[in-house]
């Protein structure tokens, strides 16, 4: 039977800057927010729910930017629903299991160590393009629509 695991990831922005998460475990490097639906969990709660267990913070008036579909073998789908945000409440926790949270300007951010495919990712969020699909089938090459 096909596995299908359907994953989250937020940007929150402000006033040029954007919070970010330096990954220590999983998927190394800089990225944003994020992880997996839980069952009976709607993707949008899962975004808000994931954004506070990493950051501290609840973000408010989240919108829909987009998803990432990859295709494994065996029918192996992962989805990645991107949102942005701009509002938020709380305090900010700066050390996560998960790896350290920090803000920083939006336009330094292609010069880090991203976490791996985050390029994909922010082509999503900043092209405003909507689906980013990428396949074994030819190497994981996006095909941006």
């Amino acid at each position: 039977m096909a596995k299908t695991v359907l994953t989250n990831m937020t940007m929150l922005e402000e006033d040029g800057r954007v919070l970010v998460i330096d990954r220590v475990k999983r998927f190394q490097g800089i990225a944003f927010p994020g992880g997996k639906t839980e069952i009976g969990e709607s993707i949008h709660d899962s975004a808000v729910r994931e954004f506070r267990e990493e950051t501290g913070l609840a973000i408010t008036k989240i919108e829909n930017c987009g998803f990432l579909y990859w295709e494994g073998e065996d029918e192996y789908k992962y989805f990645v629903f991107l949102f942005k945000a701009k509002e938020y409440l709380g305090e900010l926790k700066e050390n996560t299991d998960e790896g350290s949270v920090f803000w920083m300007e939006k336009a330094k951010l292609r010069e880090c160590k991203l976490a791996p495919h985050m390029e994909k990712y922010l082509t999503v969020f900043e092209d405003s393009c909507g689906e980013c699909f990428c396949t074994y089938k030819d190497g994981y090459e996006p095909h941006y629509r």
